[in-house]
């Protein structure tokens, strides 16, 4: 049976399920929220509620988790660099290793977009969500440096059809810095600046133009680079970082301070 409240309202007023309310204010993921809920953790004015997706006025409602208010939480801005071999995921049915094992002591975050199993580089995780979609959103144009290794020797033809964009299933890609490293006999180094983030669109525009991704490294996002951090730790965004990589007429909140990475 399902919970009278479980069916949205009509009347447009910030409406959010349970979950995505302790989601959002940062007390952990969604998964971990339903089972909060499940366990008649979490209460809404009061009552305890134990549907994950009950509706919740943010205006109205008092919710609380553990007897205490639910806070929002200060927002929070990581900086990893992912080694190969990690999903960018919070858990993964088969037992493979996330990034969220290398998060210790850290708040709550979610990526920003994604990294391959196979790439490694620059990822920022946040509790922002607001930031996570601009970073995202290719109308930003959030520039992301990629060092990669190529199968053969790319000619100066392909590198332009790269510069120039090249078709891919999902449309044609924007025109794109790519610039030669240096050359071996049976490959070519490149340094390849997007602005877009499909889904592992790097190795595919190299498919479009006849070669293959050997190697794939994220160097930078925007103007952040990787410097001394070390792969597979973290480290705070400073708030000059997080102001570079928003535009600056949106509001912001000064990050908070968390423990080492």
């Amino acid at each position: 049976m399902k919970h009278p409240n479980t069916r949205k309202p009509a009347a447009r007023r910030p409406l959010k399920t349970l979950d995505r309310v302790l989601s959002k204010a940062g007390a952990g993921s969604r998964t971990e929220a339903r089972s909060w809920i499940g366990a008649g953790r979490v209460a809404v004015n009061g009552k305890i509620i134990q549907t994950p997706d009950h509706w919740v006025d943010l205006q109205r409602d008092k919710v609380t988790l553990d007897g205490a208010p639910l806070r929002k939480a200060s927002h929070v801005y990581l900086l990893l660099y992912k080694p190969k071999g990690y999903l960018t995921t919070y858990k993964d049915p088969e037992g493979r290793p996330t990034v969220y094992d290398l998060l210790q002591n850290a708040p709550h975050v979610v990526p920003v977009g994604r990294l391959d199993l196979d790439t490694s580089g620059l990822l920022i995780l946040t509790n922002d969500t607001q930031f996570a979609e601009q970073i995202m959103n290719p109308e930003y144009k959030v520039a992301k440096t990629y060092l990669l290794k190529a199968a053969g020797i790319l000619s100066d033809e392909q590198l332009e059809q790269l510069r120039n964009g090249v078709e891919l299933s999902d449309g044609m890609t924007r025109p794109a810095i790519v610039k030669r490293v240096r050359g071996r006999e049976k490959s070519t180094f490149l340094e390849l600046t997007i602005t877009e983030g499909r889904n592992r669109q790097v190795r595919r525009m190299l498919e479009a133009v006849g070669s293959r991704v050997r190697k794939l490294v994220r160097t930078a996002i925007g103007d952040i680079g990787i410097g001394e951090l070390e792969i597979g730790k973290w480290r705070e965004l400073t708030p000059a970082e997080v102001r570079s990589l928003v535009p600056p007429n949106r509001p912001r909140q000064e990050p908070r301070r968390a423990s080492g990475g």
